[in-house]
């Protein structure tokens, strides 16, 4: 039997990012655009008619914009959505992830000038959209922007968590889906949060300094790109800079890498996680997020043979289990959690046990 056609609906009040875009995904025989529309309003009219599988939407629209098209769209006709944007390098990017946080997968630069007709770029679409066109996503009722998230409940999860000896370095692993992860842990994780955090996630040029503004903005801890020869600080999230692999030397410092990728990626979540096993042992936590790929298994394998503690994400709450189901078929993760159970089992893995009372100091 022949495999169903992706079914895309472009939404763009740029006519010519319209065509430009149209052509791009013309190449391929598996992706069929079954229509256009020039703003949110016109595209949600258009749903019920044009059935698309995936919706690829700009944020800047009249009359309705990609915010408040996605926030519609993920209350009553739930699919998938790519947010295809020229908000790349501006302070526009803390707005794209807005649209994720709404319910949109994954964001993607929009092609200008020469890259619009780049063979290289159109391929990287086309993959981006069928990547997007594989996830199941859920309904949600519009709501109001949230701002930092409570510290979730002080209760144990179970004594796995515990390390024989004291953690000194959480490192996180992502891909698609990564940045509403990320949100949803660090915002979770208490104000003073004894550890370090180094996240590596795999995102389109240009939009990293946007997922840093905004992860910050929803963290009690400075979420910053890492600045080579600096010591992680507690409570600090860590990103490599865009293209390089993000390592540590023998003192713990954080180093950058140009060494080629690693199974495809640059930075390689998989590269950081051996780091921190050679550095750290078994003071390192390694946590694997939702993803496409493979990437990160190999690393988090790593890990748990240096005595680490290490969580992967489970499937059902995952955008994608490709990363995190690797870690698992290896045998590398010591404990498989709901996405809403990693913050606290971090907290709890992190926080020493309470003295009991005779206890010697």
């Amino acid at each position: 039997m022949a495999q169903k056609r992706i079914r895309v609906l472009l939404v763009d009040d740029s006519p010519i990012a319209l065509v430009v875009l149209q052509r791009m995904l013309a190449t391929s025989p598996d992706i069929e655009v079954v229509g256009t529309a020039p703003n949110g309003r016109e595209a949600l009219a258009a749903i019920p008619v044009l059935q698309p599988t995936v919706i690829c939407t700009d944020y800047h629209m009249p009359e309705m914009n990609g915010l408040e098209l996605v926030r519609q769209v993920m209350a009553h006709f739930p699919r998938p959505i790519l947010v295809i944007s020229s908000a790349v390098g501006s302070g526009d990017t803390e707005r794209v992830f807005a649209l994720l946080e709404a319910g949109a997968v994954d964001v993607f630069p929009k092609p200008r000038g020469a890259a619009a007709l780049d063979a290289l770029a159109a391929e990287q679409l086309i993959n981006k959209v069928k990547v997007v066109a594989g996830v199941w996503v859920r309904g949600r009722p519009p709501k109001e922007a949230g701002g930092v998230a409570a510290p979730p409940p002080a209760r144990p999860l179970t004594g796995q968590m515990r390390q024989p000896r004291a953690p000194q370095i959480i490192v996180i692993g992502a891909s698609t889906g990564g940045p509403q992860a990320l949100q949803t842990i660090l915002s979770q994780l208490p104000a003073r949060f004894p550890l370090p955090l180094l996240c590596v996630q795999h995102i389109s040029a240009g939009f990293l300094p946007g997922l840093v503004s905004w992860l910050g903005a929803h963290s009690h801890g400075k979420v910053q790109i890492a600045r080579v020869g600096e010591t992680p600080q507690p409570g600090q999230v860590y990103f490599p800079p865009e293209n390089t692999h993000l390592v540590l030397d023998r003192r713990g410092r954080l180093q950058t890498s140009s060494e080629p990728p690693h199974s495809g990626h640059r930075p390689s979540v998989t590269v950081t996680f051996c780091s921190a096993a050679e550095i750290y042992g078994d003071a390192a936590i390694g946590v694997l997020l939702t993803g496409m790929g493979r990437d990160g298994g190999e690393g988090m394998q790593s890990l748990a043979q240096a005595g680490a503690l290490t969580i992967a994400q489970d499937e059902a709450s995952c955008v994608i289990f490709g990363m995190p189901r690797d870690a698992v078929e290896r045998g590398a993760a010591r404990a498989v959690l709901p996405l809403g159970e990693i913050a606290r089992a971090l907290n709890e893995a992190a926080t020493p046990p309470p003295c009991i009372s005779g206890e010697r100091k």
